[in-house]
């Protein structure tokens, strides 16, 4: 029974070593972005992403400022620009929701938005430099040469799935790549997936179209999928070491568990012999 013991003893050990040993190892080939650039020599050119800008949506927040030589002739306006309360969850396993404000006017469910003075204008469908013109046009009428300033107070993006801090993430400029998003996220975590991330966007009419985007090559930078627009969601898949890292953690715990078990039969057996 004392060989047993030692035996089986030594045969968990060794496992436990051994796997700890395979898994523990992770080539630099596998968390390496954009690997068909060289590390030296002559680099590549390349070919600039198309942007094209996004465009504003049913319950979209946008912030507009009219400015004249006097303040408070379009104060009433400034003051429209009202804080809305939104919430998002920012970091790895947060407890709580971060309180986020967003000042601006809200697109209503006709693809308005309510203007003091300036009254009813349909934003929906138009980019933030065609509101700002529209804006503008209106603002003449009432006001002698006005300035007037558009933009997104809400445009938010998701990233879930392997990355450091993966939430909600909202910001003032709307042009945002990829690698923006990524980085606000902190990175990808070691078990990410980079060869196959999921890009998750919503079209006009509600739908949600998937696009597949691969870091290890640089014509990402190029695609048109490079730069993001407002409710984009990235999902960051896990790899096979995620998997490989779940099971050997689960193989420790069931080791542990045996190793217990062939104590407490050893010491029955010598109590009762």
């Amino acid at each position: 029974m004392r060989k047993y013991y030692l035996f089986n003893s030594f045969f968990i050990l060794f496992i436990l070593l051994i796997s700890s040993t395979i898994f523990s190892c992770s080539s630099t080939k596998n968390i390496k972005y954009f690997q068909d650039i060289p590390d030296s020599g002559q680099m590549k050119t390349i070919a600039k992403a198309e942007y094209t800008e996004p465009v504003i949506q049913i319950d979209d927040i946008v912030t507009i400022l009219v400015q004249t030589v006097d303040p408070l002739a379009t104060n009433s306006i400034t003051l429209g620009n009202v804080p809305i309360q939104s919430t998002s969850s920012v970091g790895l396993g947060a407890s709580s929701l971060n309180q986020q404000i967003s000042s601006g006017y809200l697109v209503n469910k006709q693809g308005f938005v309510d203007v003091p003075i300036l009254g009813h204008i349909k934003v929906v469908g138009l980019t933030t430099t065609q509101t700002r013109e529209l804006v503008l046009a209106e603002a003449s009428k009432y006001f002698k040469e006005p300035t007037v300033i558009v933009r997104y107070a809400n445009f938010k993006i998701s990233v879930t799935g392997e990355v450091a801090k993966p939430g909600q993430y909202t910001t003032p400029n709307e042009r945002v790549s990829v690698l923006d998003a990524l980085a606000m996220a902190g990175d990808l975590t070691i078990y990410g997936k980079r060869d196959n991330i999921l890009l998750v966007r919503e079209n006009a009419d509600g739908t949600k179209s998937p696009y597949r985007i691969n870091l290890n090559r640089s014509d990402l930078m190029s695609s048109a999928y490079f730069y993001l627009r407002q409710n984009d969601i990235i999902y960051v898949e896990p790899n096979k070491s995620k998997v490989a890292a779940t099971d050997i953690n689960q193989a420790k715990t069931l080791a542990i568990i045996g190793s217990a078990l062939s104590v407490l039969i050893v010491l029955f057996t010598r109590i009762n012999f």
